[in-house]
């Protein structure tokens, strides 16, 4: 007998003759998060096999497989030789003494002389013979053993699937820019397209002095928590204080965050692009804010015709939001009150319904226009992010 953890990927399955593509990466995000237990990795026929790792270390081991995208779920097993009296041995010390249970076999070698129907039968009789309180229930048993007859002479068996995050393998799906403020969507939405496969970066842009060191120190922390799930993040800190200056000199107050919107998407996807990211990610979710109406949207998406801007959070409402926000671990440091560069000039009434032409003619006034832009992206601070201790 040997403790293993068994590792069940998802939407992989269907992915035909580029599925070998898609387990390796998966396997190499895998190695990564068990890189520290001193375990292996066995890399079987539709399972993933953990063996070898210290049993004190076990919930470590599943906690950490739990925030890799691309497993579906896993179980904590004992593996043993699959002939019949070790089958009905090790199922009769799996099951409960009382309560209502059920057997759940699957064949996945299927020379194996007994069906599955047939194994559960005979498991299920034995179980009973041994422990006379318990009752079977097939339809919703208290306790489910589970075991999985394997193609190398063994079988798996386990009473508990533990979810996984689902989704696909981080870095199936190429690379995006992530638009990070200090708030709680853009977490969520580069969380959202993580789960797509999508690796990122992460764009952050402040107004110091105007903006404080604490502001920024709590993207930087956000940037860190979602590395535990979403793979290593370079964080881009733009300056945009001379920006925000010049366009409340120069542009009329209600259209003051448009035009800010702007500068962002431009200077987002010229970095995007010297960093090879093939779209922009951000956080907008349509009619939440003035900022996020489809007239603004299409007055922002105006300053970007070289990638497409991903909006995974586009048609959630709030609480869905900040439910996956507390899932990844990001919402108390979302929540902390530092304020972001939107809050900087925030006008009375900023427009809910702008068009191209009066922006372009608001972005007319400002007189060095392109130097405020070169200026920005040239005083780039790029940070490497190190992983946080929460995680």
């Amino acid at each position: 007998m040997e403790n293993i953890i068994v590792i069940r990927y998802g939407e992989i399955y269907l992915k035909g003759k580029n599925r070998a593509f898609f387990e390796r990466i998966l396997i190499k995000n895998i190695r990564y998060k068990l890189k520290d237990f001193g375990c292996k990795l066995h890399a079987g026929r539709s399972r993933y096999i953990v063996s070898d790792y210290p049993t004190k270390q076990e919930n470590e081991v599943v906690a950490a497989l739990q925030t890799v995208f691309g497993i579906h779920s896993l179980s904590v097993a004992v593996c043993v030789p699959n002939d019949l009296e070790t089958l009905i041995k090790h199922v009769c010390l799996s099951a409960p003494d009382s309560g209502t249970f059920r057997i759940s076999v699957h064949r996945g070698d299927k020379r194996y002389p007994l069906t599955s129907v047939a194994l559960a039968a005979k498991l299920g009789a034995a179980v009973l013979s041994a422990k006379p309180d318990l009752r079977v229930d097939l339809h919703t048993p208290e306790h489910t053993v589970w075991v999985d007859v394997r193609e190398n002479g063994t079988a798996y068996i386990y009473g508990k699937v533990i979810n996984g995050l689902g989704g696909m393998p981080v870095g199936c799906a190429g690379k995006g820019l992530l638009l990070l403020s200090g708030g709680i969507d853009s977490p969520v939405a580069g969380y959202m397209m993580a789960k797509r496969g999508l690796c990122f970066d992460a764009i952050h842009f402040h107004s110091y002095p105007y903006t404080s060191e604490q502001a920024k120190e709590k993207v930087i922390q956000l940037a860190s928590i979602m590395q535990n799930t979403c793979g290593k993040i370079h964080l881009y800190c733009v300056p945009v204080t001379q920006i925000q200056e010049a366009i409340h000199k120069y542009c009329t107050d209600s259209y003051m965050i448009t035009i800010l919107r702007r500068f962002m998407m431009r200077i987002a996807a010229i970095v995007a692009q010297k960093q090879q990211c093939g779209c922009l990610i951000n956080g907008e979710s349509l009619g939440q804010v003035a900022s996020q109406t489809l007239e603004s949207i299409t007055v922002t998406n105006d300053m970007v015709s070289s990638m497409p801007i991903f909006r995974p959070l586009i048609g959630m409402d709030k609480q869905e939001i900040i439910d996956i926000a507390l899932k990844m671990g990001t919402y108390e440091t979302s929540v902390l009150p530092y304020e972001d560069c939107c809050t900087v000039f925030l006008p009375e009434s900023p427009v809910t319904r702008p068009t191209i032409a009066k922006a372009e003619e608001e972005e007319a006034k400002i007189p060095d226009y392109n130097r405020l832009l070169s200026d920005a992206v040239n005083k780039i601070e790029i940070l490497k992010i190190s992983q946080s201790e929460t995680c």
